[in-house]
């Protein structure tokens, strides 16, 4: 209902996946179709060569595509999103990356680069100075390759012409994103200089925000409903569930589309909502899927079919992570985990637990040692979800790899439950695991603390406590580590 001729570009977005299709810029778009925020349109950048594939398909169609919505009842609601209006790539162009940044018109820099695409050390939290990538692109005169190179000389370019900082948005999935988003920036700011460093900390905004919208990958066959039942012809259209959740912290040097206007819950202290979501979604998200996929299912949806499973995984949310949050402003938690279930439980979504087993190594600290650290720390419960951190515990692999149906090759790693079931297949293995659920994680036979909880209690405390050791995976820091294939939620 907008002409996009009068469409100008206010936002330069880094990692254009899935994701970012169906929840940044579905708000954006839908200001614009109520007549605002028409100097807010977005220029997507790829940062990695495979961004290729995204590059040519939405420039192919003048960088519109479909988002459908994928109902419960087995309806599907299709959009034309309009308000990505131009697509970059930058290795191929780099300078054209860093000028559209550069850019007066240029008032926001968003990121949806991943949790591993922050470039954190493993072990010691900081900044990782001795990544490769990040070395070359700090020397001198370097042609920027990784999203610090380009983003910092974008900011570069713009103090030199006396045009103020863009704000930097970060839209990935971290508790304190905007912190640690400044953090890690400012860290390579200071690799090229002190004082660049000084200046980035003290002039540029980093919001905080939490964002909430379950998005799978996209496959041939939603390209074909969509092309049968309402012929559209879309190369990469983008499905995903009803929900969705913005909460977005009010700090914008340069300001920011009426968003609040859209849905998007515009609020000083974003902590206790990313809390909710990070400890209550992402974390049961994990209890699903190894415990999950170990039994043979595909799905989430079909997990959640199977009571044994979802007493578990309320179990987890209401005695482990529940009493480490805070209160949450106009949110009943009561609700909020009720909805989550039916919201894994939406068959249509077909959310595959290959895509909630994936990058494990970069969610599990990030979602699931937190909840564990903080029951450790006020002597909390762990009975019901002990079992729940033993894929950050142990060291062997299932025989059959999520890779085998179809997703990408997780780091997982399994202890008893799994040796129990390997040599299994279908209904054996589902009910060996869901025994497992049972006698090892304490559903309802142990109200109290189960059989040698002493001893878990302190096998735990040691694992939370220490830090993945693991040299970084992340071959191309900042730069949307994950394929376009393994979209987030």
């Amino acid at each position: 209902s907008y002409s996009r001729d009068e469409v100008a570009v206010g936002i330069v977005h880094l990692g254009v996946g899935g994701f970012h299709r169906a929840h940044q810029a579905m708000y954006v778009d839908r200001l614009m179709n109520a007549g605002a925020a028409l100097e807010w349109g977005i220029c997507g950048v790829g940062v990695l060569p495979q961004d290729r594939a995204m590059k040519d398909a939405l420039e192919a169609q003048d960088c519109l595509y479909t988002l459908v919505v994928k109902n419960p009842d087995g309806s599907l609601e299709p959009s034309v999103i309009g308000s990505l209006v131009e697509y970059l790539l930058a290795p191929e162009d780099p300078e054209a990356v860093i000028e559209k940044m550069a850019a007066e018109t240029t008032r926001i820099v968003s990121l949806t680069v991943t949790e591993g695409g922050y470039n954190v050390h493993p072990v010691t939290g900081e900044f990782d100075a001795t990544n490769a990538a990040i070395v070359a692109d700090a020397q001198p005169g370097a042609v920027p390759a990784t999203a610090f190179g380009l983003l910092t000389e974008a900011l570069v370019r713009r103090r030199e012409r006396g045009v103020p900082p863009f704000t930097v948005m970060s839209c990935d999935n971290i508790q304190g994103n905007g912190h640690v988003a400044a953090k890690m920036f400012t860290a390579f700011a200071a690799l090229r200089s002190a004082e660049l460093g000084e200046w980035v900390a003290a002039n540029v905004h980093f919001p905080n925000s939490m964002v909430d919208r379950i998005t799978p990958v996209t496959t041939d066959a939603d390209r074909a409903v969509l092309s049968d039942r309402f012929g559209i012809e879309d190369a990469w259209p983008v499905v995903c569930e009803p929900f969705t959740q913005w909460v977005l912290e009010d700090n914008f040097g340069l300001g920011r589309p009426p968003l609040d206007q859209a849905g998007v819950q515009i609020v000083d202290d974003v902590e206790p909502y990313e809390l909710m979501k990070l400890r209550l979604l992402n974390a049961s998200h994990q209890a699903l899927a190894y415990t999950g996929f170990l039994a043979g299912y595909q799905y989430a949806h079909e997990v959640c079919q199977d009571d044994a499973f979802v007493d578990y995984v309320r179990n987890f949310m209401n005695l482990e992570s529940t009493p480490t949050l805070r209160p949450v402003p106009g949110v009943d938690l009561d609700d909020y985990k009720r909805t989550l279930i039916e919201r894994f439980a939406n068959p249509e979504v077909r959310d595959t637990l290959a895509r909630l087993c994936a990058e494990s190594s970069d969610r599990i600290p990030k979602w699931v040692l937190p909840v564990i650290r903080a029951q450790l720390t006020v002597d909390g419960s762990l009975c019901r979800g002990r079992r729940r951190a033993r894929p950050a515990d142990q060291g062997s692999r299932p025989t059959e790899r999520p890779a085998d149906r179809g997703g990408p090759d997780p780091e997982l790693r399994s202890d008893r439950v799994h040796r129990a079931a390997r040599h299994l297949r279908g209904p054996d293995r589902r009910r060996t695991v869901r025994r497992r659920l049972h006698d090892r994680v304490g559903l309802p036979a142990h109200q109290g603390r189960p059989p040698n909880g002493d001893r878990h209690r302190r096998r735990l405390r040691t694992h939370a406590g220490r830090t993945d050791t693991r040299t970084p995976t992340a071959a191309h820091p900042g730069g949307a580590a994950a394929s376009h294939s393994a979209q987030r939620n």
